[in-house]
């Protein structure tokens, strides 16, 4: 049974050599994600160059995915690397400091002293660390530890319930989105966005420099939760980082916010990644827990596109293991899914305003009722697949473009198996019958089984698809 929900793998230092990498392209992955957080833009080049030629080895669409690291708010470094912290000291956060030890520390935020208040909560690395803010003492914030424990260099400061203005893109990301373009990023994924007009700024400057990636926005602030819908309108899909997310609103409500952020993406035909310790223990284990199982399970029985693993494929030991594992659980619960409820009622009560959009959901409706063995939609810019693969009607979808850009951007699409086929007619029903001694050889479809076709014409224009046809394979 192929399956229907991608699997996203951070790359790092366990992971880019040309061996490892190609083990895990074989494994399964459909994305791989280059955090700029770490590296250099030589090092991103070099691993995006080396992702293409494994996946076109291996006969594999496999996207890029250049995930901007946003702004840097951090504790800076103590003098012995790391400090203990007592329940009830006090201890300083201080702008100014250059080398912490145990009673302060320098910040890399140098505005946070402006952005909080006496009573707030700050929350250091992950939320492991709990300080109250008693008093703001010009570039000094002096707070007395809640929960204590062991803090290290560079670990991130979250304010509880959000509200620090960081913007969301630093002069780094700027010139990192000038990387982006460079290597050729199929999608980029932009940190702590607040609000659409932050999405609409990162589309601008990257195709001031002629970037054509789909936009990816990264919901972990407790402002982006109010603005969801605005920053969808500005995106091409988001990811649900449970991390910076969790901390801010509280653990406990990131599971319905999950399912509520996956809902509102493929009602809105948006793009989802859900992410963040997906795997978290099989850093050091072979094998995952029984509840990251049911944590990818979970998500994969919300809709989400596509799964991510961070550490565990970055610098964890055990990087292809993580993704054989996720890829059986993805398929286990791909397994269990229904045809999705919602697709009569869809298709009689939506007004479309697209031809191209009413032929993917005739097309979802028709396979559904006749029980066809698959829909095979020609695309040249993807956007017909990405309508069909927002509801699941229970049958595979084959996208076949001659486009190489489209090819890796439709790897990340659920329940989408994508194809280069080169276009080699601009007759209609040559290129349709060239399609299915297409699929027949690739061995998707066999003589005699019943699939549903969508293409445009003129053949080769971009968002022009105006036709569906049921054929049977191999009959005139």
């Amino acid at each position: 049974m192929p399956r229907s929900t991608k699997i996203v793998a951070t790359l790092g230092p366990a992971s880019s050599d040309e061996e490892t990498l190609g083990r895990l392209i074989a494994a399964g992955v459909d994305v791989v994600r280059l955090n700029f957080s770490h590296g250099s833009a030589a090092d991103h080049i070099a691993r995006a160059r080396m992702v293409r030629s494994i996946a076109a080895a291996h006969n594999r669409a496999v996207a890029i995915l250049a995930d901007l690291q946003g702004p840097k708010i951090r504790v800076g470094k103590f003098a012995e690397g790391r400090v203990t912290l007592e329940k009830g000291a006090t201890f300083i956060l201080d702008a100014d400091c250059e080398l912490g030890h145990a009673e302060t520390v320098g910040i890399d935020y140098k505005e946070l002293p402006h952005d909080v208040k006496v009573g707030d909560v700050l929350l250091l690395d992950d939320g492991k660390i709990v300080l109250a803010v008693d008093r703001v003492q010009g570039n000094r914030v002096f707070t007395t530890v809640r929960v204590g424990g062991v803090l290290s260099n560079n670990k991130g400061i979250n304010k509880q319930g959000g509200g620090l203005t960081a913007p969301p893109l630093t002069t780094k990301d700027i010139e990192d989105i000038n990387t982006s373009v460079m290597l050729g990023a199929d999608y980029l994924a932009v940190s702590f966005p607040k609000s659409g007009a932050d999405m609409y700024m990162a589309r601008e400057l990257m195709r001031a420099r002629g970037g054509k990636s789909l936009l990816i926005a990264k919901i972990e602030r407790a402002e982006a939760i109010p603005a969801l819908e605005e920053i969808l309108k500005a995106s091409d899909g988001i990811m649900v980082a449970r991390g910076d997310l969790a901390v801010e609103v509280g653990d406990a409500a990131v599971p319905a916010l999950q399912k509520h952020m996956i809902r509102m993406a493929r009602e809105m035909n948006k793009l989802t990644i859900t992410a963040t310790q997906m795997m978290e223990s099989m850093i050091a284990s072979p094998i995952p827990t029984r509840a990251e199982v049911s944590d990818v399970a979970n998500a994969v029985l919300d809709g989400t596109d596509a799964v991510m693993l961070s550490a565990e494929s970055a610098s964890g030991k055990y990087p292809v293991e993580a993704v054989e594992a996720m890829h059986r659980i993805c398929v286990e619960a791909d397994r269990g899914m229904d045809a999705d409820v919602r697709l009569d009622q869809e298709f009689m009560n939506r007004v479309f305003t697209r031809a191209d959009q009413a032929i993917a959901m005739a097309a979802l409706f028709t396979a559904h009722h006749l029980k066809v063995k698959a829909i095979v939609a020609l695309t040249q810019s993807g956007s017909t697949a990405l309508w069909m693969s927002r509801l699941n009607s229970g049958v595979p979808i084959y996208a076949l473009t001659p486009e190489e850009g489209t090819y890796s951007k439709l790897a990340l699409f659920r329940d989408t198996r994508v194809f280069l086929m080169a276009q080699e007619s601009h007759d209609r029903e040559r290129v349709l019958a060239d399609a299915q001694a297409f699929l027949l050889a690739q061995g998707v479809v066999a003589k005699g089984d019943l699939i549903v076709l969508t293409i445009g014409e003129p053949i080769g224009k971009a968002g022009g698809t105006n036709t569906l046809k049921i054929v049977r394979v191999g009959e005139s």
